[in-house]
């Protein structure tokens, strides 16, 4: 069983103790409580300075934010160090997540970039969001223009985005431009029925094939049968239809085309879901992703048009990986990545009052300590203790008046508010947890 060293500073001492015991963890532990109030300004000399190699320990851990090499501490004890969460509450999802789950980030379903209404973008900009796509996640760069619109630079485009190593997609019902891009050559064509079925013919590409309009699996079918008797190369789009216009019937098709043609590539126009509800897109694209991966879909077609689907293509990517791991292991897709928990936040646990009127009872100066539990905010030094929701109210008990300082104060009491609201993590003068919106920051 491994032996662990914590170290902490005074006013901790007890919540740690109190957090160690409630996890129940399957190893030793001790706790050094170093001559200083707050854990967090302790820096790594003076752990050193405190600590002795008379007791062997496995690991000790540090706060995680004790700055600076560590290895002061390892030569001190002779123990490996490591560094753990900022907020010792943490400590009991630290230990359940301390090693990546082995194999995650594979996936299998490529994702299609849609650019929408392409013929009325330069072909520098077109260049640009393609650039913006990939780097997103995308595999496949999907332009797109009605049937009744023109792309007379369609030529350039294509050649360009294939000079610079994109695999390209066109959307479009328009015979003559794409017959043109055929002249440069392109990868995918989306899409075929019955009113453009001949075109397939004449392109060396795959093509995407769809119900006729207005028709149903029986017109799909159809479809598909001649395609195969022509020998060309199909993935089938069954349509998903918008929330209200035959969303669940257009899932039951998606199953049922599954069953029909189990070894087919298929593919999910996910754009129109997330385009055409007023909601984010990060839950939905995750939902669906879980079903394009039960269904062993393909690829996915996504846009980010409307401002709310902005950013759909990275939580594809992160959604791919996820239901990628968790469909194979077959577990839940739960605690293995949680980039995609962006409005609100992971499960974390708070101090309650009577915890925080305890440390109170240690504290020796004025500066103002800010904790939040799930309905109010609390700010305490030595003198006050000021427990509320709103942030103006709770400043106007602090009695602050320099200009430096009751910026700093409003600052982090209107982050507390905003994490109370959403149900987040605060801790003082960090930044709130954003999800795949803090960039590539990976699992917590």
């Amino acid at each position: 069983m491994a032996k662990y060293l914590f170290v902490t500073g005074q006013l901790a001492a007890e919540a740690l103790a109190d957090t160690l015991t409630g996890m129940n963890p399957d190893f030793e532990y001790d706790i050094a409580a170093l001559p200083i109030s707050v854990a967090a300004l302790m820096k790594p000399a003076f752990i050193a300075k405190h600590l002795s190699s008379k007791t062997k320990y496995d690991f000790v851990m540090v706060p995680g934010l004790c700055q600076g090499d560590l290895g002061p501490i390892e030569v001190a004890t002779g123990s490996k160090v490591i560094r753990g969460p900022n907020d010792l509450k943490d400590i009991p999802l630290f230990f359940g997540h301390q090693h990546r789950n082995e194999g995650y980030g594979e996936y299998r379903v490529k994702i299609l970039a849609e650019i929408v209404d392409a013929p009325f973008l330069t072909t520098e900009e077109i260049l640009n969001r393609a650039e913006y796509y990939r780097a997103s996640g995308a595999d496949i760069i999907d332009l797109g223009w009605p049937a009744e619109g023109n792309f007379p630079h369609v030529e350039e485009v294509v050649a360009a985005l294939k000079e610079r190593g994109f695999t390209v997609s066109l959307d479009t019902f328009h015979r003559e431009d794409v017959l043109r891009a055929s002249r440069v050559g392109f990868d995918y064509l989306l899409s075929v029925n019955s009113s453009n079925l001949d075109l397939a013919r004449e392109l060396s590409c795959r093509v995407v094939v769809i119900p006729d309009f207005d028709g149903g699996l029986d017109s799909l079918e159809r479809n598909i049968a001649k395609l195969e008797q022509w020998g060309v190369s199909y993935i089938i789009d069954p349509i998903i239809n918008p929330i209200n216009f035959g969303f669940t019937e257009s899932l039951c098709r998606f199953y049922e085309v599954r069953r029909r043609y189990p070894q087919a590539s298929m593919l999910m126009g996910i754009g129109n879901i997330t385009e055409l509800t007023d909601a984010d897109s990060v839950g939905i694209n995750a939902l669906l992703m879980g079903v394009v991966t039960e269904l062993d879909i393909d690829y996915v077609l996504t846009t980010e048009v409307i401002s709310w689907a902005r950013g759909s293509v990275r939580e594809l990517d992160i959604a791919r990986r996820l239901m990628h791991y968790a469909h194979h292991r077959q577990v839940l897709p739960k605690r293995i990545d949680d980039r995609l928990i962006a409005l609100k936040d992971t499960p974390h646990q708070h101090y309650s009052e009577e915890e925080l009127r305890r440390i109170q009872k240690g504290v020796r100066d004025r500066n103002f300590r800010i904790f939040t539990d799930e309905e109010r905010i609390y700010v305490f030094n030595r003198d006050l203790f000021v427990a509320g929701t709103d942030p103006g109210e709770i400043f106007a008990q602090l009695g602050v008046n320099e200009a430096s300082h009751a910026f700093y104060l409003g600052r982090e009491l209107e982050r507390a508010a905003l994490a109370v609201r959403l149900g987040k993590k605060y801790i003082q003068e960090q930044s709130l947890h954003w999800g795949y919106l803090e960039g590539n920051s990976g699992s917590r």
